[in-house]
């Protein structure tokens, strides 16, 4: 508890609609300086229209996350206009569904260079500015429901947002010690235009095994019409963040589908008392390696990273 917002800059990727500017708008309000960052120049324009008229400080730029390059130009911008960025949201993201046997590479290429890529770069851009800042901070990543299970349709999709899950939670480790905490958001629907995304689809990703259509886009768009509001989403992203909380998964209505998926793990276990001697060799092995570890790290980093 006791996370100071104001004064802070906070970056957003996909900040310019959906959760995106919602982190804006609540974080903006609670004093924070706000960078949203978007590939929609248009959508960028009024969403900074709308923030400054709330008397939010704020600055914003059309960036395409997939560019490591222009990733490094924002940053840069972002701490020139805005001061020291110690808030990131890792919030871009773009799904495109069917069938996955008809998916092409480029279809996992844009899906996973967006959602788990977008991350990457954000964290591989900013991270090491943030130790040297050394204020402290804080990192949230959005992941989805779907980074605990997948399907046909969903699968490359699913897929890009277990890796965010994955990377987001080594990163809590790696930086616990630097006083910036990390969180990953796991939204099930949301008031967003990622039913849209398809239309920011770069040419290079031309050859799609999925056709999409308006009525395709329709349906997604009445669906997450009902979704959550961004605004009340970022509401528990907040108190994550005061309360240093990894998962940030405000959805009732998936604690069945939760339960379901990690009791067929547990249920794939052998009983506890089973094969003790091998439990201890185990054991033993990795406690060897974890010292080893340590020691080698602290030689080669100056630091343990275990």
């Amino acid at each position: 508890m006791g996370f100071e917002f104001a004064g802070r800059t906070a970056f957003i990727t996909g900040g310019a609609s959906g959760a995106g500017f919602g982190q804006a708008q609540v974080f903006g309000r609670l004093g924070c300086k706000v960078c949203i960052a978007d590939i929609r120049g248009e959508a960028v324009a009024d969403a900074i229209g709308r923030l400054r008229g709330e008397g939010i400080e704020c600055h914003g730029m059309e960036l395409d996350v997939t560019d490591r390059e222009a990733f490094a130009a924002a940053a840069d911008e972002a701490e020139q206009v805005l001061g020291p960025v110690t808030m990131l949201f890792g919030t871009a993201g773009v799904s495109i569904f069917g069938p996955l046997e008809n998916a092409t590479y480029d279809d996992y290429d844009w899906i996973f260079d967006v959602n788990f890529g977008g991350v990457v770069n954000l964290m591989q851009t900013f991270v090491p500015r943030r130790i040297g800042h050394g204020q402290g901070g804080c990192i949230v990543n959005t992941a989805s429901l779907g980074a605990f299970f997948a399907n046909s349709g969903s699968g490359i999709y699913s897929a890009s947002k277990f890796a965010v899950h994955g990377i987001t939670m080594a990163m809590r480790d790696a930086l616990k010690g630097y006083g910036i905490g990390v969180s990953v958001v796991c939204p099930a629907n949301i008031k967003s235009n990622i039913a849209e995304s398809i239309r920011t689809r770069p040419e290079r990703y031309g050859q799609s095994g999925y056709a999409v259509d308006e009525r395709e886009i329709a349906a997604l768009h009445e669906i997450y019409s009902q979704g959550m509001e961004p605004e009340e989403l970022a509401g528990h992203v907040r108190q994550a963040i005061e309360e240093n909380r990894f998962y940030v998964i405000p959805y009732p209505e998936a604690r069945p589908m939760l339960e379901s998926i990690f009791q067929q793990a547990l249920d794939a276990l052998p009983p506890s008392e089973h094969d003790r001697e091998g439990q201890e060799k185990r054991h033993k092995a990795m406690m060897r390696y974890i010292e080893a570890r340590k020691a080698m790290d602290t030689e080669r980093y100056g630091k343990s990273t275990r």
